[in-house]
């Protein structure tokens, strides 16, 4: 059966549009359309690397064993200079993981909240958020969204509220370039007021709730989940791209 994917918080701004129907169409298109692979391999391996020190070495080998697919294996292995370029330059002193939680967007509907960990450096703590698509499109509202509803998640935990958030974004400049490492401080990117945010996650929780009407309708007229494949708009994003 299948089932319409409740999305990450990264997610959720990602797909944000200002007309449900839209976010109702590109769930739908994800859901049966699913993306071919996941980053969560990859999170984990950075995980492992920063928390449990293994060595980069391993990781590396780990995605030559684990990862059958080349196309996938290569990605992640080319992203690991990117990633430990980073962390050698953040000079972290330690590693503290992070307990995953549940945002509510409306009624009925939280997304996940799950933040690889926090380190320590001479400059204090940070709270890194890593974004490995290839295609970055959280810009101009979407990223501002995101951002506010990081802050407010943070300003609810006494371990995170002073951290310095930053977004480590590994994506390409455009299609014909290679991906960078590029830091961007989040306390320099606008943040949208406690109205905006409440109407534009209402936004999300009403085009989620046509996109459920949809899948109960295809259940009633067909017996079944409906595994019929949708075409993706032209203008809408891939999962993982």
């Amino acid at each position: 059966m299948v089932k319409l994917k409740v999305p990450s918080l990264q997610h959720l701004s990602r797909i944000w549009h200002p007309e449900p129907k839209v976010i109702a169409r590109t769930l739908i298109a994800l859901t049966r359309n699913s993306p071919t692979f996941s980053y969560a391999p990859l999170y984990d391996a950075v995980r492992d690397m920063c928390l449990f020190k293994i060595p980069y070495q391993d990781v590396i080998r780990g995605f030559e064993q684990r990862i059958q697919r080349k196309q996938v294996r290569d990605n992640f292995v080319g992203l690991m200079p990117l990633i430990s370029e980073y962390f050698e330059g953040a000079h972290p002193t330690f590693f503290q993981d992070i307990t995953p939680r549940l945002y509510p967007v409306g009624r009925d509907l939280q997304i996940p909240f799950n933040p690889p960990f926090l380190f320590g450096s001479e400059n204090g703590i940070c709270f890194p958020w890593l974004i490995f698509w290839k295609k970055n499109p959280l810009t101009g509202q979407r990223l501002s969204l995101f951002a506010t509803v990081v802050d407010n998640v943070l300003l609810q935990d006494p371990d995170l509220d002073t951290a310095k958030f930053q977004l480590v974004d590994f994506s390409a400049p455009g299609p014909k370039f290679s991906r960078e490492l590029r830091v961007v401080d989040a306390s320099l990117v606008p943040r949208v007021s406690a109205a905006e945010l409440r109407e534009m996650l209402g936004v999300f929780a009403e085009g989620y709730k046509l996109a459920m009407a949809e899948f109960v309708r295809d259940m009633h007229e067909n017996g079944r989940s409906s595994n019929r494949r949708i075409d993706y708009d032209q203008n809408q994003l891939g999962l993982f791209d």
